[in-house]
């Protein structure tokens, strides 16, 4: 299951900031995507507790291996977005 957040107009997207800054915390992703930690190789048959992929629901992975929120942004004032903007993907806000 995959969920996508939509935000709009200068409330919506500094509450939706808010929100994904502590998705990332409550899933352990950095403000540049990545997830701290070793890779490794996930066992064929892997228990609960190892497993969280929740995170899957919330952010989609990019090739370059970083993690960013399933969440589009559109203000018509571009500052709004601003400092925020690298966070996310280049076509999930839209200003202007």
């Amino acid at each position: 299951m995959e969920c996508i957040s939509i935000h709009i107009g200068q409330a919506g997207v500094q509450m939706g900031n808010a929100c994904w800054e502590l998705y990332c915390l409550e899933h352990g992703i950095q403000a540049d995507g990545t997830i701290p930690g070793p890779k490794v190789a996930k066992p064929t048959e892997p228990e609960a507790e190892q497993v969280d992929s929740s995170f899957e629901t919330f952010f989609c992975e990019t090739a370059s291996g970083k993690h960013v929120p399933r969440a589009v942004f559109i203000d018509l004032e571009p500052t709004v977005i601003g400092n925020k903007a690298w966070v996310y993907q280049p076509w999930s806000c839209t200003a202007g």
